[in-house]
């Protein structure tokens, strides 16, 4: 059946009800205008019921089957005739009945609130639990009043429900018109999460797009990169082939040999044309999204072809599936791995479960009960079906004893489904408990309003719900998503064949998402049974890797794992990384030349010196002032200023160290931080000292005296530290938003890998030269203009002839980084650090020197004011 014919099929079904639900309450609204309103018909249903303050519904399969009546109104109640007893699915409906019995016992959890419920039968037919749903959310009283004022509550708060993705999603699209919560318990369609379409949908199970990525983590594991898919001709295997076909290839790294549809009914032409493409395809793995029907018909045809060999990866419908785990199948199905919903344990339930007892009085009320008791005793109540008597059948009394009884139905060792019915009524219970304990006037709806006990809502339960976050006594969190979802957890299942041809279903692993670690694959790979002779995981791919000396060529039309191997071109080989080159004869790996500025390569040597160099005249230069501090031509123009400079340009040279090496992350990050701050101080030290000067001489003229006092030595400082922390503040930036890192650049040359440092953010780059820059020419023209003071402040020639060797430097320096390729930008950013910073330290610091050492008569205050008397 094609997906086409599927979304057809589905339409036409959902258009059918929708039609008979407008067509309900059409019947219904066309009595308002009178005092009262009453059905046209009713929906009979089977179905337990037990009363309370508050209802919660639910909507379980408890019979397989259903030949419905005609489903036009009438006078006559409508009930469906429904047959073939499911006895885990009474199981499910119990575990609620159970789950609202506990919480009316807990004085923690809505106290002096009873909580009743209404359990309904769907037979499995989408129909029937449409109907169901429609009926519990509009109440089965026979006649209502209306009054001007409306009280109490409606008929159900919430239900839990249903079993199929498909059934739930027509059920859904309708209570969501109307804000009533709907919790399943076992859809698990992706669909269902478009909170657009479906705003008061509810799961305590994962998504089935979480079960995709769950089997993608196992195929990844294992390397299996050929699989087929087979899937079920509904909403649950359509949407998942969806996932599959966008996310394998991306998540995996694999392909899909083929992808089939399971038709539903007996169809036994298709089913053999499945079976044949599986026998002939060359996947070894087979993952089959469907339910246990689909696999028991699938799996006859696979044994009459004797089809063996196959890797099965098992949905969340049909892992746990007990009709396939028989002697008669394992050799076909033994060591199937299995998605399987996280499991566990309801204390107290099991003792539930024996409590049950028929009662005659009540039959129409626990129709269930008693379903239940005639097909554990093999039984009839009275009135017996025609001939049952006859035909050697006996009657039930009621007091059978169940203890006596062996039946899987009391086994609650290791209970899924059940485990999160358990946990939806929980959700509903705890969400109606946080609703009921808001405080007036600080409530969440309009003007902070809290919700009444005489007047609740469905759709006041849905922002409740949103909020639940509790902790079962089995120790999982429950909460939801803004999606409604559950966190997704799956079990990883195994099929155990036995040496006594017994068989059972092993966990074997996990897979689960946290909000930060992502998705996680967790298995004990010695605890899995591998169905091959082998004892070994298959090997499942489309075209091995190819030998040494070829490289992959995709098959025309076919998927890209499937692809043919030809000869490398010259210096390529197949199975190599971007670390290494081939041999000249294209059979082996060599690595690459590595290049980068060293400490061993002769232009690295001598950079090196060169910054060690100037580092040592910064150090024997500042020895000297500390040494002639109190000499005039020291204390000159602020020589706490020249001390500062002195050190800065010492930091200069030995940061240039920073781009000679091999990149590691640390020195990308930190060369250009030290570089900018660095000469950002050296500059503003030198913009500082210029300003100086340009205040001393106007405190020279007559009335110049004030300006002095914006220079004191505090003001220097300040100013020095707010221009130097701009800089420090465009480095943090620049690291936090996009920070420098190591590179393997392979364009430059395709045998040889150059290590470089990117700079990370080109912008940030171009800001902290930027800066430099400004203060740099700001610092030249207020020099330039101090240029024809007297002898006694030619500190401003120096500056000026200073800052233009400085900025030639730089405006040399941006062409030549472009255009260097690999090391040798490297090597041109030292040399300018290296000549830039050179041409300050001679410029300002060579003729003081000069006279300290050489002319000390000339270090003299006398001699330096005698030149202004001279001049």
């Amino acid at each position: 059946m094609s997906q086409r014919k599927v979304m057809t099929a589905f339409l036409d079904t959902s258009l059918i009800f929708l039609i008979l639900y407008f067509c309900f309450f059409s019947a219904v609204s066309s009595s308002l205008y009178s005092s009262s309103c009453q059905f046209q018909g009713q929906f009979h249903l089977n179905g337990m019921h037990k009363t309370g303050d508050l209802i919660l519904g639910g909507i379980f399969q408890i019979n397989f089957f259903s030949a419905d009546p005609d489903l036009s109104f009438t006078s006559e109640p409508q009930q469906p005739h429904c047959s073939g007893f499911d006895i885990i699915g009474f199981r499910k409906a119990q575990t609620m009945a159970f789950a609202i019995d506990e919480i009316n016992r807990n004085s923690n959890l809505l106290p002096n609130v009873t909580l009743g419920y209404s359990l309904c039968d769907n037979c499995l037919q989408l129909r029937i639990g449409f109907r169901a749903a429609m009926s519990l959310v509009s109440g089965q009283e026979e006649q209502v009043t209306l009054e001007e004022n409306c009280v109490g509550t409606p008929p159900v708060l919430g239900i839990v429900g249903d079993y199929t993705s498909t059934s739930t999603i027509a059920i859904s699209t309708v209570l969501g018109l109307y804000r009533v919560p709907l919790v399943s318990y076992y859809a698990t369609c992706s669909c269902l999460s478009d909170r657009q379409k479906f705003p008061s949908f509810f799961r305590t199970i994962p998504n089935d797009a979480f079960q995709v990525n769950a089997m993608i983590q196992v195929l990844k594991h294992f390397g299996w990169t050929w699989a087929g898919l087979l899937i079920s001709s509904n909403d649950y295997g359509v949407y998942a082939a969806r996932s599959f076909h966008s996310d394998l290839g991306p998540a995996g790294g694999g392909c899909l040999a083929y992808t089939e549809i399971l038709p539903w009914g007996e169809d036994p032409a298709e089913i053999r044309r499945i079976v044949d493409v599986m026998r002939k395809s060359t996947a070894r793995v087979v993952i089959v999204i469907a339910h246990q029907i689909h696999m028991i018909q699938l799996m006859k045809e696979v044994v009459r072809q004797n089809v063996t060999g196959l890797q099965w990866i098992a949905s969340v419908g049909w892992t746990s599936a007990a009709a396939l785990q028989t002697p008669h199948l394992m050799p076909y199905l033994g060591g199937t791995l299995g998605i399987s919903v996280r499991r566990g344990e309801i204390p107290g339930l099991g003792d539930f479960l024996l409590q049950i007892r028929p009662d005659h009085k009540t039959f129409g009320e626990n129709k269930m009960v008693n379903q239940f008791w005639e097909h554990t005793f093999q039984c009839r109540f009275a009135p017996p079906p025609a001939g049952w008597v006859e035909a050697g059948g006996e009657l039930c009394t009621g007091q059978e004893v169940i203890e006596n009884v062996e039946t899987e139905f009391f086994d609650v060792s290791n209970l899924m489904p059940e485990y999160n019915v358990y946990k939806a009524v929980y959700a509903l219970a705890y969400a109606l408990d946080g609703m009921l304990q808001c405080e007036p006037g600080r409530g969440p709806f309009r003007n902070n309003t809290c919700a009444d006990l005489q007047r609740l809502e469905p759709w006041q339960m849905i922002y409740y719900l949103e909020k639940v976050n509790f902790t079962t006594s089995f120790g999982d969190e429950v909460s939801f998503d803004e999606n409604g979802d559950a966190l997704p957890v799956y079990d990883i299942m195994n099929w155990v064949w036995l040496p006594d041809g017994q068989t059972k279903v092993q966990r074997v692993g996990d897979v689960k998402r946290s909000a930060f670690k992502g998705e996680e694959l967790t298995l004990d790979e010695d605890k899995i049974f591998w169905n091959f002779e082998s004892k070994q995981p298959p090997r499942s791919v489309c075209s091995e890797s190819c030998p040494p000396g070829t490289r992959m060529a995709r098959k025309k039309g076919e998927p890209e794992c499937c692809f043919d191997c030809i000869p490398c071109s010259e210096g390529k080989i197949s199975n190599t990384t971007e670390d290494f080159w081939s041999s000249p004869q294209r059979d082996h790996c060599v690595p690459k030349k590595t290049e980068f500025l060293s400490y061993h390569e002769p232009l690295g040597i001598f950079l090196t010196i060169t910054s060690l160099l100037g580092t040592f005249i910064c150090v024997v230069v500042l020895g000297i002032f500390i040494h002639h501090h109190n000499t005039p031509i020291v204390r000159a123009n602020n020589s706490e200023l020249s001390f500062q400079l002195l050190l800065s340009l010492k930091f200069c040279f030995l940061c240039s160290l920073l781009f000679i090496g091999r990149p590691r992350l640390w020195t990308c990050q930190l060369r250009h931080a030290a570089f900018g701050i660095s000469f950002v101080l050296c500059v503003s030290c030198i913009l500082v000292k210029t300003m100086v000067v340009l205040a001393v001489f106007r405190a020279s003229k007559p009335g110049g005296e004030s300006s002095l006092k914006w220079f004191g030595a505090v003001q220097q400082r300040a100013t020095v530290l707010v221009l130097t922390s701009v800089q420090a503040a465009i480095c943090t930036v620049w690291l936090v938003s996009a920070s420098p890192m190591p590179h393997k650049n392979t364009q430059y040359n395709n045998d040889k890998i150059v290590y470089e440092c990117i700079v990370g953010s080109r912008v940030g780059f171009a800001v902290l030269l930027s800066y430099i820059g400004l203060l740099a020419v700001l610092s030249c023209l207020l020099a330039f203009l101090a240029r024809n003071l007297p002898d006694s402040f030619n500190e401003a020639k120096l500056i000026t002839f200073s800052m233009l060797i400085f900025c030639a430097v730089w405006v040399a320096f941006v062409p030549a980084y472009i255009s260097s390729p690999g090391k040798y930008a490297d090597a041109v950013e030292v040399f300018a650090i290296v000549a830039s910073s050179f041409g300050l330290l001679v410029a300002l610091f060579g003729p003081k020197c000069y006279i300290i050492l050489l002319r000390p008569e000339r270090n003299t205050k006398k001699a330096i004011m005698g030149r202004v008397i001279e001049s």
